[in-house]
This record gives structure tokens, sequence and C-alpha cells, in this order.
């Protein structure tokens, strides 16, 4: 029998109205409607040809109830600026994600989450404070993903066909998730990492909608996190030129413009100098890039969960099979995450898309 809910969750994943659905099935809208209702099911040649309209096997139509994620739960960056139908794939998408999730679970031991709440605190010390409880060294965090997850915080890509979408968190169940969007350089997606772990330590209690302040407050944490307040004092960096931050950058691990940034932040570079560095290190290309950056951070939960399946089949193969879906399907939210020479794990890397990225 058809799941309502299941069915409700292909469709927004695939980013399609009931109409659009409707001419790609030869189903009726009023069809639809019943179907997703729970009023009416469908024949075994109509619920192919919804099947096969949503690039989903049948079996997966056919599975358990399945919940929502509500969209007040997640923390999208700049909701307003997202179409309703792209925000809804990546919701949706997020939710495949926890099942996939799930099927990791059964197959490893996951540390149990380790992510305070400092809603209270300013974002320079809640950062200063999650230092100290986590043990971090002084100069900045060697491995953003690998920290999260040996904090208990669950991380997975945002689905390549939701590029519009950046970053974006929430938690489930008491579990911690962050989605990142791989297709940036290595330095921007730690820094979106830093920036989605600061929503998570200062607004998951209150779940304020997301506004410039709350923006403003996760990138100020992710800057005091990656790049320490006592650390980029004694670095020798004030009144840097655009060179010396490029040549400085990599002891932190970000970009060199985040660094400019954090050297103003803390007033080692005037305004008058602040804009300066950052009109030189547009010019030489890292506004829209980070040339010769460090390399992409790789997922330990994933690789190892990997090395857990059978010698002869991949972790994609085994998990499409369990959740039934497809190969490509269960990529988007892993691909990004993986070494592109991966033993247990050859992949051609996805092609990039034009990237629209939301401030």
């Amino acid at each position: 029998m058809l799941t309502p809910s299941r069915l409700k969750l292909a469709r927004n994943r695939r980013g399609l109205t009931r109409e659009q659905l409707s001419k790609l099935a030869g189903i009726t809208t009023r069809s639809l409607l019943a179907y997703e209702n729970g009023t009416q099911r469908p024949t075994p040649d109509n619920l192919d040809r919804l099947a096969s309209a949503l690039d989903m096997p049948t079996a997966f139509l056919l599975g358990g109830d399945v919940d929502e994620i509500p969209l007040e739960a997640i923390s999208f960056r700049a909701l307003s600026k997202i179409p309703a139908g792209k925000r809804d794939m990546a919701r949706s998408a997020g939710r495949i994600a926890l099942m996939l999730a799930h099927w990791i679970d059964q197959r490893r031991a996951i540390p149990m989450p380790d992510v305070p709440d400092l809603a209270d605190a300013d974002p320079e010390t809640a950062a200063e404070t999650l230092r100290n409880r986590w043990e971090l060294q002084r100069d900045g965090v060697d491995n953003m993903i690998r920290l999260l997850e040996c904090r208990g915080v669950r991380v997975f890509c945002v689905a390549l066909d939701c590029h519009e979408v950046d970053a974006y968190s929430f938690y489930w169940n008491a579990t911690p998730f962050i989605f990142l969007n791989t297709t940036k350089t290595a330095e921007r997606t730690r820094f979106d990492a830093a920036h989605e772990l600061g929503h998570l330590v200062l607004h998951a209690s209150a779940r304020p909608a997301r506004r410039p302040q709350t923006e403003r407050e996760a990138d100020r944490f992710a800057s005091a996190l990656l790049m320490p307040r006592a650390s980029i004092l004694a670095s020798g960096l004030r009144n840097a030129s655009a060179e010396h931050i490029i040549a400085s950058r990599a002891r932190w691990r970000v970009s060199a413009m985040a660094l400019a940034h954090r050297l103003h932040e803390l007033s080692l570079l005037t305004d008058w100098g602040y804009r300066a560095v950052c009109v030189e290190l547009a010019r030489l290309g890292y506004r829209s890039g980070e040339p010769e950056g460090i390399a992409a951070e790789h997922s330990q939960v994933i690789m190892e969960a990997l090395k857990a399946t059978q010698p002869d089949t991949s972790l994609v193969d085994q998990a499409a099979s369990d959740l039934h879906l497809t190969v490509g399907e269960l990529r988007k939210y892993i691909d990004g995450l993986l070494p592109t020479d991966s033993a247990s794990h050859r992949r051609t890397p996805p092609r990039r898309p034009t990237l629209s990225l939301l401030p």
C-alpha cells in the first residue's frame, strides 16, 4: 500500500507541485491529492507511474510512515531569499539523510552529542567556552568536520540539486545535524560548519527566526572558534598586508578574506587598512575563490561506516538497497564528504553547478 507521507516526501524532494507531478505521471491532480491524504489508493499501474516520475524505487513509496522535519526546526540562511520549492527540496533531502544516518547508526557506535546551550553568552565568549570544554588546540581547529563528528554532530552534504540553499542545521530527536554545501572551497566549507555550530550553540534553544543579527552572531562565533583571539593577537599581523595575510592563512586553515575580517574585528586592521586589503585580495582572486587553498575535509563517520559494509558492497549500494533509494540519490548526501580516490568508494567527482551563493 502506498504510504501518503512518503509520496509527499518524494514529490517535495523533486521540487514538484502536484500539478507538475500530475503531468509527468499522467495522473489527475485530484487523484494525487487523494493519494497524499490517504483517502484513495493508486492502482498498481499508477503506483509505477508515480515511482518512475519521481525517480524513486516503488518500494520507497511503500515503506513505513515518515515524519516531516518542521520548517521552523531548520536554520536556513537567508530563508526569505530561497524559493519555496528549493527550500522544500532541501528539507526533504534532509529527511532522507536522517534515514541514512539511522542506517549508519546501526552499523557503528556514534558519540553522544556534546553541544552545550550557550544562548546567554555573547558569540566570542561562547566560542571560548566551547574551546575550553572541548580542549581545543591554541591555534584553531585542525579538522572541523572530524571535530563535529567526535562531539556527536551528524554531518552530511546539501544535495547538489539544492545548491541554491547554503549550509543549514537542526536538531532531530536531540541529535544535532549540519548540512554543508561542499561545492565551495574547503576554507568556506569549514567556516560554514563553524557558523552552523554557532547556531546550534547560540540559537537552538530559543530557535529565533533567521535574521541579520543571528547571522552576524553565528559568523562572529565561527571567527572566534577558528581564529582564537589570543592566537590572532600574538601572531604579529597588526597592519598586515594582503601578501602577509595570504601567507599566514594556512595557520588557521581559513580563507584570506576571513582572516582579514578577523584582524579588522580585533582592531589589528584599521577601517582604511581593511578596505585596502580587501581590494587587493579581490584583485588577486581571493574573493571568489581560494588559490592554492587547503585540501577538503572528509567525514570519518561515513568512511568508517563504509569500511563496515561487506567487502564487495559499497556503502551507497548497500544503503540504497536497504533504504529503497537509488544509488544516485544516496550519493548526493555523502560524495562531497568522501575522498575522491577512496579505495573502498571510487567515484567520479560531481560536476560543479554554477552557484548563486546566499549572503
